[in-house]
């Protein structure tokens, strides 16, 4: 199987990426990203040399380059991470998000129908759904995104469902809870209040600390979608999440204990504009494939810990940019 990756080298599509050509002996990996801030080819320093691995350097939103790639020789699958993701920077600059996330899934969606690819996965967001009162979004809930960013992916979200209905295009959309682990750039809270806490430095929490998320350790995201490429019906929709759900406050208080810090380490801050109080994902669709989560959130939490406190050299750079 030969898969394109479009933002492979972030820190889901790297995840991805490094288990595929770790798990899957037949597998060829081309890595197309346009390196911004977050894009990081030392996600990828293993596979330097590895012939079943490729790195492109590239804009997914520009056509001809899109195009080149996918013209120079067969692809059973694109699985496309490339986004914008922040949403504290989609509130200061919203443009690059419709850019990346709108304008560059319509680029792929076109390079899809042009080539025939067999198979293309849009890697979403639960954000789509907005701040959820109670219960659980399914695949099937109204759109209501409350920030920048959550609306731009929503945008690329409607414009796959448009694709396959009236092009009858293979594309899948995923939707996934907060993804954490090692590799991710340290501006997203986990690592942020990590790397934070290693430095000396207070964690920034947000407004009284209630609002609730659900988490997903970055390698069963990646399991999720080998899952769905192997067992998801084009067309379809997918949630991806694990009921591990939690709120900022409580959160912090775990890393806090995980790095032997009190509370006397915490900084509270205006809270973000339009900050969604809660979101949580029905992922009985994708369980039904077969796939569900590993371990348990503090087990996964405890290692990303430890992984951050063991690469300094990685992240320190970035910090420091």
């Amino acid at each position: 199987m030969r898969i394109l990756v479009t933002g492979g080298a972030g820190f889901m599509g790297s995840d991805f990426i490094r288990y595929m050509i770790s798990t899957f002996p037949g597998v060829e990996i081309v890595n197309y990203d346009a390196l911004t801030y977050a894009g990081n080819l030392e996600n990828l320093t293993e596979l330097v040399g590895n012939p079943r691995y490729r790195f492109i350097k590239g804009d997914i939103t520009d056509r001809s380059a899109v195009e080149g790639v996918l013209a120079d020789g067969r692809f059973d699958a694109i699985v496309n991470f490339a986004a914008e993701t922040h949403v504290d920077r989609s509130i200061a600059d919203a443009a690059s998000f419709v850019k990346t996330d709108v304008l560059g899934t319509h680029t792929l969606l076109e390079a899809v129908r042009k080539y025939r690819v067999p198979r293309s996965i849009h890697i979403s967001t639960d954000e789509v759904f907005g701040s959820l009162d109670g219960g659980e979004a399914t695949e099937h809930s109204p759109f209501e995104p409350n920030s920048p960013y959550a609306a731009s992916k929503a945008g690329g979200d409607l414009l796959c469902r448009a694709y396959a209905k009236t092009y009858n295009t293979p594309v899948i959309v995923t939707h996934a809870v907060n993804n954490f682990g090692p590799h991710q750039y340290p501006e997203k809270v986990i690592p942020l209040f990590i790397t934070n806490l290693l430095q000396g430095k207070k964690v920034p929490l947000y407004g009284d600390g209630l609002n609730e998320r659900e988490w997903i350790f970055v390698r069963d995201h990646s399991r999720a979608i080998v899952s769905i490429l192997e067992k998801g019906s084009p067309g379809e929709v997918y949630n991806i999440g694990t009921g591990w759900r939690i709120s900022n406050r409580e959160l912090t208080r775990k890393i806090l204990a995980g790095l032997g810090a009190g509370e006397d380490m915490i900084e509270p801050v205006i809270d973000r504009l339009g900050h969604d109080r809660r979101y949580a994902l029905n992922s009985e669709k994708i369980r039904a494939l077969g796939w569900a989560p590993s371990g348990s959130f503090d087990e996964h939490l405890a290692a990303t810990v430890e992984w951050y406190r063991t690469h300094r050299d990685w992240w320190e750079v970035l910090r420091n940019e």
